[in-house]
């Protein structure tokens, strides 16, 4: 039992610290953007769409330990800053509209599809971890834990500057959206030229 709970505690601090890490500035990026449209009293879609992130993010950790993918990481490590621009120009895009929230069949898809994207990556991150592991499975499950833990606080703390900045400082939410989202996008632009593949 005790071997159990400390690989379950291994496993759950490798994915809880690796959105917390230094070198995981794009995963908290996406997390923000991802938030930023929402409000406080939106923390239910919020929830459903983080944990859709993660559940990308697992399957894709899964298909890498199985040897179901194999690609070229490169291209993956582009493609994360430029998931996070495409979601970024959307908030800037549509700020301000109020159908935006009705669609979130569209927001939930592509969700899962840039989860995944982000999982391979990492998975290229941890997969000397895998080499000796019996129950790849319940590694990356429990690894995937942590990283929901991680994802659903930074969030919260989204949601929470987000009601502060509306409530005290009287910025508008539409002003929000576009200005946290032009922020990101100033920060991530260097991102993409620094990994672009060709």
């Amino acid at each position: 039992m005790s071997n159990f709970l400390n690989d379950l505690f291994h496993n759950f601090k490798l994915g809880f610290f690796h959105v917390y890490s230094l070198g995981a500035l794009d995963h908290i990026l996406f997390v923000v953007v991802l938030c930023v449209p929402f409000l406080l009293r939106d923390w239910k879609r919020v929830l459903v769409l983080v944990s859709t992130f993660t559940l990308g993010h697992f399957i894709s950790l899964l298909l890498g330990v199985y040897n179901v993918v194999n690609g070229s990481f490169e291209l993956i490590e582009f493609l994360i800053p430029l998931t996070i621009l495409v979601v970024a120009g959307f908030n800037i895009f549509s700020a301000g509209r109020e159908d935006k929230n009705k669609k979130l069949g569209i927001v939930f898809f592509s969700t899962l599809f840039f989860g995944v994207i982000h999982g391979l990556a990492y998975y290229n991150e941890l997969k000397v971890d895998f080499i000796d592991d019996d129950n790849k499975f319940l590694k990356a499950f429990e690894i995937s834990i942590g990283v929901e833990v991680a994802q659903l606080l930074f969030a919260g703390i989204t949601l929470i500057f987000a009601w502060v900045f509306q409530t005290f400082c009287r910025l508008n939410k539409r002003d929000w959206v576009i200005v946290v989202s032009s922020i990101v996008v100033g920060v991530i632009i260097p991102m993409l030229i620094e990994n672009y593949p060709y």
